[in-house]
This record gives structure tokens, sequence and C-alpha cells, in this order.
């Protein structure tokens, strides 16, 4: 089961609280703003920012 749209309609980084959006292998959720991936287990966001992994600057704009 993926995550919702209505879910990913009110998520928000928890750092910046920016707009974040799904990856294209939508096993997480990416803030371009931060360049964190943030991910989705068991079908539940883990949206804390010490969980957060960085992401490699090329991989920020490829979802979606």
């Amino acid at each position: 089961m993926a995550i919702s749209k209505e879910l990913l309609d009110i998520l928000a980084c928890p750092k910046c609280k920016g707009e974040i959006h799904l990856n294209e292998e939508g096993n997480g959720l990416i803030c371009d703003q931060c360049k964190l991936l943030y991910e989705i287990r068991d079908d539940i966001p883990i949206m804390l920012i010490d969980e957060a992994k960085p992401i490699a600057t090329g991989e920020a704009g490829q979802s979606e």
C-alpha cells in the first residue's frame, strides 16, 4: 500500500516546513530545500530530522 495523496498533501519537511514529494522508488519523501530523504517504513513516513538521510544534489529533482 502506497502513501495516500491526502497524507502527502498535508505533510511538510519537519526541518524547514517546506514541501516534500515522493521519490521515484516510492520508499521515501524528499525535501529539495534541505536535500533530505525521509524513509517510508511499513507505509509510515519517518518524519524525524535525526532519521533523515542526506541526498546527492542530482537525486532531488528526479522524482515526479
